[in-house]
């Protein structure tokens, strides 16, 4: 039996999987904090080194014991910058790093508008994007910034330490497509983008092909390409076409397998690479899991109090739509706006109405990002459920039914490192496609019959969306 093993860098800790190579079957898993991370509201910083130690503690106890090769998944759009001799010229930046978000406008500015920036890299520039901390650095930390030889990525620095330092500096396709320098239609970094952020031009690491070895460890370990984290997910979820996922985090996330890179010129859509030699086109929402906890507290109770009092109510929430708009919104784009709470009647005016109101409202509004990936021919047979707020009840029962295909909910499990080992088997194994492993205890929920109780549900939703916000139809 073949044995290999994922690493997943996240924000906050490190986990590890060791799986069967040839099945998946999980052997052991464990974690780490990371010792010494910011994570403040005006910076995302940290020293890599936290990462091996935090390493270190989760693969204390023979975790690594029988295993052949290993695949790393990190948190993606963060910056390591290193001197010419290789070593850091300042502390890690994090993608949830807020500062760059004056840069990235300025970049959008100077490469000629959003149309610009997702005809070169399929993608628009953001606070957490790799490139707009370059230009952060540039303007903030022009010392540091004239010093920077090379640029990495948390997953490429990790393979690069597994490796020896004195190993070639790798990447891959999927992580290298979030960091607004690297084309996922022509597969080769644009060096203009980088000068323009930084002011010259850096290394990067090379590009690896999906299965592509970067090398062996000084133990004799086969190291992978390894991926950025929503790569890895997808392939620890074993997605494949016509597969999409809708992420219930804080904010929403919803991406599909697809054959080609999906060009937005309004930066609807990020036109992200996977780690299959396919396409994973992003589109994200600014309100999720958020407005169901914000709803549980007006109503005095928790998520889970929420989804059992929303499973008391009835399809359309007697009337009652909520337009999840909390925060404003980036899918629809309606930056400035508000929620909206329509429909008030008298026999509406019951908890578990609202509670209904506010899950089908961010569901509904998933189901519209959804159709932007639909609308541009992605074809979606079936929905992967993740993130915090899926594991509730009504979630799963009214998702199947909003979103119009069979939903699949996936046991719990930490499906980054999943994939990052799944990744490191392929990899092993030396085959043209990855290992089937099959996803045991997930549950696939059917809308059966009840299409046109979706429909309905987004039509009413539809109707005071439009009604309230008319400038989407312009």
């Amino acid at each position: 039996m073949a044995i290999s093993a994922g690493i997943d860098c996240s924000t906050q800790n490190t986990k590890i999987i060791v799986c069967d190579g040839d099945t998946g079957a999980v052997l052991r898993e464990s974690r780490a904090p990371h010792p010494g991370v910011s994570t403040g509201t005006a910076t995302a910083e940290i020293d890599p080194q936290s990462w091996l130690r935090s390493l270190g503690a989760a693969a204390d106890g023979g975790m690594l014991e029988g295993v052949r090769a290993i695949g790393v998944s990190a948190q993606q759009q963060g910056l390591l910058a290193l001197d010419a001799g290789g070593v850091l010229v300042r502390p890690a930046l994090l993608r949830n790093d807020p500062r760059a978000a004056r840069a990235a406008a300025q970049l959008v500015s100077a490469l000629g508008g959003p149309g610009a920036w997702a005809e070169a890299v399929g993608g628009v520039p953001h606070a957490g994007s790799t490139v707009a901390k370059l230009r952060w650095l540039a303007e903030n930390e022009p010392q540091a910034a004239k010093r920077v030889a090379e640029v990495l990525l948390p997953h490429d620095w990790l393979v690069w330490q597994l490796l020896g330092q004195s190993a070639r500096r790798t990447t891959d396709r999927g992580d290298a497509s979030g960091t607004g320098y690297w084309s996922p239609v022509t597969g080769q970094y644009r060096g203009n983008l980088l000068s323009l952020a930084l002011g010259h031009e850096p290394a990067v690491p090379e590009v690896l092909g999906p299965s592509e070895a970067a090398g062996h460890s000084p133990e004799g370990l086969l190291i992978s390409a390894g991926t950025g984290a929503t790569m890895a997910t997808a392939l620890g979820l074993g997605l494949g076409p016509g597969d999409a996922v809708v992420s219930l985090g804080s904010n929403g996330t919803v991406y599909a397998v697809h054959d080609e890179a999906l060009i937005d010129p309004s930066g609807t859509i990020t036109a992200f690479a996977d780690a299959t030699g396919r396409h994973l086109p992003l589109v994200s929402t600014l309100n999720a899991a958020r407005v169901l906890r914000a709803s549980a507290e007006l109503l005095r109770t928790d998520p889970e109090g929420l989804s059992e009092l929303a499973l008391r109510s009835t399809p359309g929430a007697y009337g009652l739509v909520l337009l999840p708009y909390l925060d404003g919104e980036r899918t629809p784009n309606l930056p400035q706006a508000a929620g909206t709470l329509s429909g008030l009647r008298i026999e509406a005016m019951r908890p578990e109405h609202l509670a209904r109101a506010a899950v089908e409202g961010v569901l509904c509004n998933l189901a519209d990002a959804l159709d932007v990936l639909r609308q541009r021919g992605v074809t979606v047979r079936r929905v992967f459920l993740t993130g915090s707020a899926s594991r509730l009840a009504a979630v799963q029962s009214i998702a199947p039914l909003v979103l119009g295909v069979p939903v699949v909910i996936p046991p719990p499990g930490d499906y980054a490192a999943r994939g990052a080992a799944r990744q490191a088997a392929w990899s092993l194994a030396g085959t043209v496609e990855p290992p089937q492993w099959a996803l045991p205890d997930a549950v696939t929920v059917d809308p059966g019959d009840d299409l046109a109780i979706g429909g309905a549900i987004r039509e009413q939703y539809a109707a005071v969306r439009d009604q309230t916000h008319p400038e989407l139809g312009r």
